[in-house]
């Protein structure tokens, strides 16, 4: 069997030059009603799926019985179908049932999910990648889907500013058993766990991380963070303060506010012990001031502001 390209008439296989943006016009069942967007693969209907990607993209879901990632993933791609309501047919392949058609697709390993629009392939990816970056791809072709529900991380974020950590580990401990490789959960579910109170687990969380993610920027941001909340005064502590006006109580004050997520407020306290008294601590403030900046990311509109203040006060 051969399986062609319905524009040329020439074999199909990994490089066939596509158009650079797929067609968008849904798909229709055939006997009218709801469009079909899920459907299942093999030798008897692959050239048909071919030709009807001239009319509507198809996103072909390489995928073997034995391979665990292939299981995290169709679900995800089966909900994205449903969601985007025909902007494109999703098309499910077994290779260990269809291995002559998988080799001349040129699918090497799994999960391979390619993109047909024309005849043609327009893109591909391999592996189970998590929901906002299947989302992120698609969003090259489509434009997005209204009223789309908010992703598990999306959510995950709203539990933590609402103060429900509790919600947030258990999403990022669903996403992080779902996705082991992927190493931006683990160092959530290590930030939610701080949250919650639950330090030694984040640490543990962080420890367990490969060497080049454990010392990235995310995850030394989420120890500083676990580090302000064990060296900032209790409530307790900071009422005994009372009206003292020092620099230790200063500095004090602004430990707390950055450990309870008060960041600009700290940062200014921080700041502002550092125009009354650079030396106090050996120069406490202006260390606290990078390990915040490490916590939140270069990235972090307060990081910007704050890093041109700290540059201006110095020089």
């Amino acid at each position: 069997m051969s399986i062609v390209d319905p524009r040329t008439g020439e074999p199909l296989t990994a490089d066939t030059s596509a158009p650079q943006e797929a067609q968008s016009q849904p798909a229709q069942a055939e006997a009218g009603g709801a469009p079909e967007v899920i459907i299942d693969v093999d030798a008897s209907n692959i050239q048909q799926v071919l030709e009807l990607s001239m009319r509507v993209p198809v996103l072909l879901d390489c995928w073997a019985p034995w391979c665990q990632p292939c299981k995290t993933l169709m679900p995800v791609l089966e909900k994205l179908a449903r969601e985007y309501q025909g902007a494109f047919l999703l098309a499910k392949l077994n290779i260990e049932e269809n291995q002559e058609i998988a080799a001349q697709l040129g699918v090497r390993s799994v999960p391979d999910v390619k993109l047909v629009s024309q005849g043609g392939l327009v893109d591909h990816f391999q592996g189970a990648l998590p929901e906002k970056e299947i989302r992120e791809w698609l969003g090259r072709y489509f434009p997005a889907p209204e009223d789309v529900p908010a992703s598990p991380e999306e959510q995950a974020a709203e539990a933590l500013a609402a103060g429900d950590a509790a919600t947030a580990c258990a999403i990022y401990q669903e996403l992080a058993q779902q996705y082991p490789d992927h190493a931006p959960y683990q160092v959530e579910l290590a930030r939610a766990l701080a949250a919650e109170g639950r330090a030694e687990e984040a640490r543990s969380v962080l420890d367990n991380l490969p060497p080049e993610e454990r010392d990235a920027a995310p995850a030394r941001g989420v120890r500083a963070s676990i580090e302000f909340g064990e060296e900032a005064p209790s409530a307790e502590e900071l009422a005994a303060l009372g009206d003292r006006d020092d620099s230790e109580a200063h500095y004090l004050r602004a430990l707390r506010r950055v450990a309870d997520g008060d960041y600009e407020t700290g940062l200014e306290g921080l700041l502002a012990l550092m125009k009354r008294d650079r030396a106090y601590g050996d120069d406490a403030a202006r260390k606290t001031l990078l390990r915040v900046f490490d916590a939140l990311g270069a990235d972090h509109p307060l990081t910007v502001a704050y890093r041109r203040k700290l540059f201006a006060m110095l020089y």
